[in-house]
Formats: C-alpha cells, sequence, structure tokens
C-alpha cells in the first residue's frame, strides 16, 4: 500500500492510496462503520464481492462499497493488480499504520491480535 493523501492532507475528509494485490491476495468479507470506499482500478483484473455476489472489474473500472455493507476483492489473475483506492472521511490510514507491524512479523500476524487492531478502527470481519 502506498498512502497518497492521508487525513491531515485533507482535512479530515478523505484518504487516497495505491494498493498493489499480488495473486490469489485480497482481504476477507468486512465491512467498515466508519468509512465509505471507490476503488479504482488502474491495473489488472479484481473480482469484488459485493452484498453477497461477485462481480468482476477491469482498468478503468470504479467499485463503490458503502459503509455497513459487506465487501472483499480478490485477485484471481496471475499478475498483480494496481487500484487507487479512496476511502470517506480520513483515518483509514491509521489502521494500516498500526497492523502494519503485525503483519509485518517473520512468522506471520497474530490473527487475533490483527482482528483486534481492525475492530479499534471500525473495521469488522465475515466468518465465511
Amino acid at each position: 500500500m502506498t498512502l497518497l493523501l492521508d487525513g491531515s492532507q485533507t482535512g479530515g475528509q478523505f484518504t487516497s492510496f495505491v494498493e498493489v494485490t499480488n495473486p490469489g491476495g485480497g482481504p476477507p468479507p468486512h465491512w467498515h462503520d466508519r468509512e465509505d470506499e471507490w476503488f479504482y482500478i488502474i491495473e489488472g483484473r479484481v473480482s469484488f464481492l459485493m452484498e453477497g455476489e461477485w462481480i468482476e472489474a477491469g482498468a478503468g473500472d470504479t467499485v463503490f462499497a458503502p459503509r455497513g455493507k459487506v465487501h472483499a476483492f480478490r485477485n484471481n489473475t496471475e499478475t498483480p493488480t494496481r487500484m487507487l483506492i479512496h476511502a470517506a472521511p480520513s483515518g483509514f490510514e491509521q489502521f494500516f499504520i498500526e497492523a502494519a507491524a503485525e503483519f509485518a512479523k517473520p512468522a506471520g500476524p497474530d490473527i487475533p491480535a490483527a482482528i483486534a487492531i481492525a475492530e479499534k478502527y471500525g473495521i469488522h470481519f465475515v466468518q465465511p
């Protein structure tokens, strides 16, 4: 994830970042109680779970995930994908800053700790 604009630069209005998702990568189904998210596909194809249905999006497409709605995305291709993601209001970047240390652990993240960090920022994972 490459942070482009954070809340301090947008007056708390939104956060913008570029996400590179490797083949097979993407977050599990989840929902936010604070942010709406917009995904603009820069490169590649991405599968999105939106309200229980998978949809496909490619370069130039935009997908909107409103707060409170379960969503996920997955790179089901053999090459990395790039997306520009906006989250409004800002604050979502704080989750990434705090979670980065957990996900950088050589043995992988402690899943209960990662879930606790997500919950702290209003991100709720859904059991499959």
